[in-house]
């Protein structure tokens, strides 16, 4: 392989109007078909049960638990404030590091509930 055949290759993949080449379009099927197969995706969603994940049942506990009650405290306080400003469109913060507190807060809780729900 030449240079040149090297850098032709290099070109033609990082260039984005390269041809793509698709494989045969699929055949038409009748309705019917689909429809059956759809009624049978259906009904097997149906029997599959969501799982809930506890990780989430325990951070909601912990945010709302002593533990967490100042970092909650703080999010609430700057939230209003900064509701208060947006609607006199004022809006200069956010509240981003408050909530960064508080889900750190409530991530360090929930932790050893979840490892002993796990196990």
């Amino acid at each position: 392989m030449g240079i040149w055949e090297t850098i032709t290759d290099i070109v033609e993949a990082a260039t984005p109007w390269t041809t793509a080449e698709a494989e045969a379009p699929a055949e038409d099927q009748p309705q019917e078909e689909s429809e059956d197969s759809q009624e049978e995706e259906e009904e097997e969603e149906e029997d599959e049960e969501e799982i809930e994940d506890p990780k989430e049942k325990f951070e909601e506990e912990c945010k709302n638990s002593k533990q967490c009650a100042p970092a909650k405290h703080h999010f609430d306080e700057c939230v209003e404030r900064v509701t208060a400003a947006s609607d006199e469109g004022e809006a200069k913060e956010d509240c981003v590091e408050e909530f960064f507190h508080l889900a750190h807060c409530a991530s360090q809780c929930a932790a050893p509930k979840l490892w002993s729900v796990l196990k």
